[in-house]
């Protein structure tokens, strides 16, 4: 794909997640914040509110708040511009490794946009689960993640094309 056409994939791609992970916070904010957990599917799915000062289930949440804003601010903030700078400056090697690092870059600057905005704190709604095995409370950002590494690992494990030669 031409680089001009990759970054404009790249851009839209970018837009549409971080766009969405902010619709759906700030309906969370609005619609959740001080609503009782709502579940569905025989609470398969559930919407419940929470602001997560730490990463993934909360890790990290005790540290001080000087040391978390440079684990979950500083260095995401040093990673997310030179990842981008990689995807917008380097021509990716297939569109499957186009779009698994643009999910990853989506997350992260939702989740960052948040922690910036929310005084370090991150904005998660959505639970999975089936009786007590669920998981934690996570938002769209973090499925952009999930995603885009579960592509990245999976393209790990693709074979390389070899290439045949045609018989004349």
């Amino acid at each position: 794909m031409p680089r001009f056409k990759q970054s404009i994939v790249i851009l839209l791609l970018l837009f549409f997640c971080v766009g969405c992970d902010r619709l759906t916070k700030d309906a969370a904010q609005q619609y959740l914040a001080l609503e009782s957990p709502q579940s569905w599917f025989h609470d398969t799915v559930r919407l419940e509110y929470a602001e997560n000062t730490g990463a993934f289930l909360s890790l990290g949440s005790s540290f001080s708040k000087e040391v978390r804003v440079i684990v979950f601010q500083v260095f995401p903030a040093i990673w997310i511009v030179g990842l981008a700078l990689y995807l917008l400056f380097t021509k990716i090697p297939s569109t499957l490794h186009m779009v698994a690092w643009c999910l990853v870059l989506s997350g992260g600057v939702g989740n960052l946009l948040d922690r910036v905005f929310h005084d370090g704190r991150v904005v998660d709604f959505m639970n999975l689960g089936i009786g007590n095995l669920r998981t934690g409370i996570f938002n769209v950002a973090d499925v952009c993640i999930t995603v885009g590494v579960a592509l990245l690992v999976l393209q790990t494990f693709q074979r390389p094309r070899q290439l045949v030669p045609k018989n004349t």
